[in-house]
């Protein structure tokens, strides 16, 4: 039995399990950005569950920061096996897109997105190993100690440090820095969709870093594409224009982007970084079962 402030004493296991609950949230959060798949952190998550409800938890000081280094290390098993059964190199692939009202995300949204990793971000560490990964989301994001990070990957501090410091450079080299400005990102991607709209092409390129880079994604069926270049992208955004015909404002993991659909159902997830007033990268998402899957609550009424 467990002691609690009023001298009272509760259960064990129910006792722990409200406090996880009290976590859970932030658990999601760390799984989310170690894995990129909302189905998958919440698999991680359960899974976390239960091996911290078959552990002895009396000498934890900190819940929180033990049960984020269990998630971790669920989920660094998850990205090897993963890695493991990819016997081919994959074309483009999205990490899921976290949908939001474009007048602020809700509470589950806002505990996902509580430090606004946009999906270029999480573009960028899909590409990472299992153990750089880890290093830079548990470090740079939730600022897990590497002494802790450490054990998790069963190397020493000064290595676990340099896995950080090799993903940070990576990310720092592919992730274009979003502007802040909500406001600012509305205008560029609301002329963004009036220059796909009307097929103006000089206005696309002017709206668009010349070295903007665009991704899609439309599953196993409609292989990923990448194409590089405010050129090239202009081009292809005039021959989808009939997707931004039905384009609908939504925060896209914290990020202003838009949602088109087409008899009630959604059709794409554009997610826009905006980077010095013009839009750096643009990641499509088509896969038809994948948006199925997602929640587009907001787009009700």
């Amino acid at each position: 039995m467990a002691r609690v402030d009023d001298g009272a004493y509760r259960d064990d296991t129910a006792f722990l399990a409200e406090r996880f609950e009290a976590h859970r949230d932030h658990l999601r959060a760390v799984a989310y950005r170690m894995l990129g798949s909302l189905s998958e952190a919440e698999d991680a998550v359960q899974e976390a569950w239960l091996k911290v409800s078959r552990s002895d938890t009396d000498a934890v000081r900190n819940l929180g920061g033990w049960l984020t280094t269990v998630v971790g290390r669920v989920c660094l098993d998850m990205l090897r096996s993963r890695t493991a059964r990819r016997e081919e190199p994959l074309g483009v692939h999205l990490p899921d897109p976290v949908i939001g009202s474009v007048d602020g995300a809700g509470p589950e949204q806002e505990a996902l997105l509580a430090d606004s990793v946009g999906l270029a971000l999480l573009v960028v560490l899909e590409t990472l190993a299992p153990a750089e990964r880890l290093a830079f989301v548990l470090h740079d994001l939730f600022g897990v100690p590497f002494e802790e990070i450490a054990a998790i990957v069963g190397r020493n501090p000064a290595a676990a440090r340099q896995l950080a410091s090799r993903a940070r450079r990576r990310v720092r080299g592919a992730a274009p820095v979003p502007d802040a400005d909500l406001a600012l990102q509305r205008e560029v991607v609301e002329a963004f969709l009036r220059a796909a709209r009307s097929g103006d092409f000089d206005a696309l390129v002017e709206v668009l870093d010349p070295d903007v880079v665009a991704r899609s994604d439309g599953g196993a069926q409609r292989p990923g594409v990448m194409l590089h270049g405010a050129a090239a992208v202009a081009g292809q955004a005039i021959t989808f224009a009939r997707f931004a015909s039905s384009a609908r404002l939504v925060l896209v993991n914290g990020a202003v982007g838009v949602v088109a659909t087409a008899e009630g159902r959604p059709m794409s997830v554009m997610a826009f970084t905006v980077s010095g007033g013009r839009v750096a990268s643009l990641d499509i998402l088509t896969d038809p079962e994948r948006l199925d899957r997602l929640d587009l609550a907001v787009l009700d009424g």
